[in-house]
C-alpha cells in the first residue's frame, strides 16, 4: 500500500465511522481505553532492540503525541502501553514518559519471572502506580510447575498486578495449568483471534473452551484484521464467526479492546482497526460495548484514572 492509498483509506474509514456514529448513539459516545500499544524511539542514543532498522513503517519514533493525535476522532481517552523491549531500563523509559502524558493510564512491563532479580525489579517498578503488570511469552510457561516461576507470578498477584501472555495456540494447555497454580493472578491473553483458527470457528471453540472456563482469564481482541493478497479484508462477515465464538465463550465481562498500534499499521489504518470492532459491538447492548472498550480493561489491569480517563465512572 502506497502512502497515498494509506491516507485515502484512513480518510474513508474515518468518514464512514463518523456517519455511523451520527446515525447511532450506541458506539460513538462510548470512550475507549486502548489496552495494547507500543511506544518507542529508535532515535535515542541507545537505540531500540525492536523494530528492525529495515522496517520503514515501524522504525521511526512512536511517541504519545503521535498516538493521541491519531486516536482523537475515536474517543480513545487513554491507553495501556505494553513493552516489547527486553532492556530493563526501557521499563523506566515508559514510566518516565507517563509522567508528562496522562493519556498513559497503565504500563505492562517486560521483566523475567523465575530469575533471582525479579523480586527487586518488581519492587522498583511497581512502586509507580502506572506499572500494572508484566508480559510473558507463552514459551516461558511450557510444562509450568511449582517453582521459582510460579513464586514470582504469585508476587504479581500479591501486588494486584496482571500477567499478559503472548504466543499461539500451543500455549493454551499450559495456560490451564498456570491458572490452576495461580488462581488469584489475572491473566490477559494477547492478540485474539489467533490466526491458526481463521475460518474454523468450531476448532476455535474446542481449543478455547477449557480456557474460557477459567474465571481469572481475560482475552484481548487486538489482532483482528487479516490481509488477502496484500490487501485488508474489509468484509464484516469474514470476521463475525470468529468474534461470535470469542464472545460466546468469554461473554461480555472478559473481552478487552486493544489495537496493537503501531504494528496494526501493517494491516490497516487505525480507523479500520477501531471501526471493525465498533461495528461488531454496535449489535450489542450499550453496557456490553462499554465493558469491551474500557470497563473490562480496568477489571484486568486496575489502570489509573487520570487525564481524560479520570471522567470514566465505574
Amino acid at each position: 500500500m502506497t502512502r497515498r492509498d494509506f491516507l485515502l483509506s484512513a480518510a474513508a474509514a474515518t468518514s464512514l465511522f463518523a456517519q455511523r456514529s451520527a446515525a447511532s448513539d450506541l458506539i460513538g459516545p462510548i470512550p475507549a481505553i486502548d489496552s495494547h500499544i507500543h511506544l518507542y524511539d529508535p532515535m535515542r542514543s541507545q537505540g531500540v532492540p525492536w523494530p528492525a532498522k529495515n522496517d520503514p513503517l515501524l522504525y521511526n519514533p512512536h511517541l504519545p503525541e503521535r498516538f493521541s493525535a491519531l486516536v482523537a476522532p475515536f474517543n480513545v481517552v487513554g491507553t495501556v502501553v505494553v513493552e516489547c523491549s527486553p532492556l530493563l531500563e526501557d521499563n523506566q523509559w515508559v514510566l518516565d514518559l507517563a509522567k508528562d502524558h496522562p493519556a498513559i493510564v497503565g504500563f505492562v512491563g517486560h521483566l523475567e519471572p523465575g530469575k533471582p532479580e525479579l523480586a527487586g525489579h518488581l519492587r522498583r517498578f511497581a512502586s509507580d502506580p502506572i506499572f500494572r503488570g508484566i508480559r510473558l511469552h507463552g514459551a516461558a510457561i511450557k510444562d509450568v510447575a511449582p517453582g521459582p516461576l510460579i513464586d514470582d507470578l504469585r508476587r504479581l498477584s500479591d501486588r494486584s498486578l496482571a500477567l499478559d501472555l503472548m504466543g499461539n495456540a500451543s500455549m493454551l494447555p499450559h495456560i490451564v495449568r498456570l491458572a490452576a497454580l495461580t488462581p488469584e493472578l489475572r491473566l490477559v491473553i494477547n492478540h485474539l483471534p489467533f490466526k491458526e483458527f481463521d475460518g474454523g470457528p468450531a476448532a476455535f471453540r474446542t481449543a478455547w473452551t477449557p480456557i474460557a472456563a477459567l474465571p481469572n482469564v481475560f482475552v484481548k481482541i487486538s489482532e483482528v484484521i487479516r490481509l488477502l493478497n496484500g490487501q485488508m479484508v474489509n468484509e464484516a462477515g469474514y470476521y463475525r464467526p470468529g468474534l461470535d465464538v470469542i464472545y460466546e465463550l468469554f461473554g461480555p465481562d472478559r473481552v478487552i479492546f486493544g489495537s496493537n498500534w503501531p504494528v496494526s499499521d501493517k494491516f490497516a489504518p487505525y480507523a479500520n482497526v477501531y471501526g471493525l470492532v465498533s461495528d461488531y459491538f454496535s449489535t450489542k447492548s450499550r453496557l456490553a460495548a462499554e465493558k469491551f472498550f474500557w470497563r473490562n480493561s480496568y477489571a484486568a489491569y486496575r489502570w489509573q484514572h487520570r487525564g481524560a480517563a479520570s471522567a470514566l465512572v465505574l
